[in-house]
């Protein structure tokens, strides 16, 4: 898909249809979509220079953008997200933070948040995953981060979800004044990575240790199977295409285990 969109740049600006600064900007703007490999970039955080996504290779990443330090949205989702890592470390997963602000100023807004502030019973919240300083919105752009319509100087509430071989999974936005829902983003991590374990897809609403759903029969003679045996085994299928197996909780964690 990167590739399609450059070629069609590269194509309209051969043309004369795009000025060669507008090619860049749209070709640095594009947002990556699921399936394609996370852009790479060097940064400075507040956890020192990072190399992304290599610096992680192996582990899942929860890499998610905010509009600007110092904000009250901001400040409850980055206790909510520090106060959950341990649950997050636990599934193989990195959390990486982002804003259009300084080094400096992340690093007053940490300590202002850890000597201050305090949220739904959390305080004394030390956050301690990098938070990239992205003052150039180099990294913003990589990543689609910057939507206009909704701001030209801050970036929308991003998440993206990288697994361990640099692939983009999912991916989440929300806008500027509503704060995101971290029990869903770890429901998420949970359910893609269960899906990776077992081959399974999970329905709406999953939860562990909720019925899984199998991949659909690929021939007439095991879609005809798999009904005359719906209810006799694992498998309970409503019709030929629908098919759901119990999955434990216990099963879930052991593979989960396995990321």
């Amino acid at each position: 898909m990167k590739k399609s969109f450059s070629l069609l740049i590269a194509l309209a600006l051969t043309l004369g249809f795009l000025p060669s600064a507008l090619a860049e900007e749209a070709a640095a703007s594009h947002l990556p979509l699921i399936g394609d490999d996370a852009p790479s970039f060097t940064a400075k955080t507040t956890q020192g220079t990072i190399n992304f996504p290599g610096d992680y290779a192996g582990k899942w990443i929860i890499l998610f953008s905010h509009p600007a330090d110092f904000t009250p949205v901001c400040t409850t989702e980055f206790m909510t997200f520090a106060t959950m890592q341990p649950e997050f470390e636990k599934l193989n997963t990195q959390l990486v933070g982002l804003s259009i602000d300084s080094g400096y100023s992340h690093i007053a807004w940490l300590r202002t948040i850890k000597e201050k502030i305090e949220f739904k019973g959390m305080k004394d919240v030390e956050v301690t995953f990098p938070l990239i300083e992205d003052i150039k919105m180099d990294v913003s752009k990589k990543y689609g981060m910057l939507q206009p319509t909704a701001s030209t100087t801050q970036a929308v509430r991003a998440v993206f979800f990288i697994d361990p071989k640099g692939k983009i999974r999912a991916i989440l936005y929300y806008p500027l004044s509503n704060g995101r829902n971290f029990d869903e983003i770890k429901r998420l991590l949970i359910a893609m990575q269960t899906s990776d374990a077992y081959k399974i897809a999970t329905p709406a609403n999953w939860q562990p240790g909720d019925d899984v759903i199998v991949p659909p029969a690929g021939s007439c003679g095991t879609a005809k199977e798999r009904m005359e045996k719906s209810g006799q085994g694992e498998l309970d299928c409503k019709d030929w295409f629908m098919c759901f197996k119990k999955l434990s909780k216990e099963q879930v964690e052991e593979g989960l285990k396995k990321k």
